[in-house]
């Protein structure tokens, strides 16, 4: 993938898929490779901090006679999902706008046209 991803970004994906359902560290982080490129030594320093900033909380169950961790979203942390919901929203409406082919519906307020003068003026 051309972009990479941010600490905040990773934190609200986590979230993201948390807030859906419980998860253990491994399906966690192929859930997120699915969609990202990184390492699970890159996601549990993630888990880590999310743990210690109350917007997730741990338990563990036996599998196969092998205890699995599970991650569980906390109040603070579904708190955090809101907010970085409502900024992602904000950040992908602007970058929208600057690599979308028409021009914004603002008008001609001093911003270059297609021939690369300034626009705005009379005639």
């Amino acid at each position: 993938m051309t972009y990479q991803i941010t600490a905040p970004l990773l934190d609200a994906c986590v979230l993201g898929i948390v807030n859906k359902e419980d998860s253990y560290g491994y399906t966690l982080t192929q859930k997120v490779r699915e969609l990202v490129d990184i390492s699970e030594s890159t996601l549990y320093p993630v888990l880590r901090r999310l743990q210690k900033e109350n917007c997730l909380i741990t338990y563990d169950m036996p599998y196969q006679g092998r205890n699995r961790r599970y991650y569980s979203i906390t109040e603070e942390g579904r708190l955090r999902l809101a907010y970085y919901r409502i900024e992602w929203m904000e950040y992908k409406e602007k970058v929208d706008m600057l690599l979308q082919d028409k021009p914004a519906a603002s008008g001609n307020s001093g911003t270059a046209n297609k021939s690369g003068t300034r626009g705005g003026g009379i005639g």
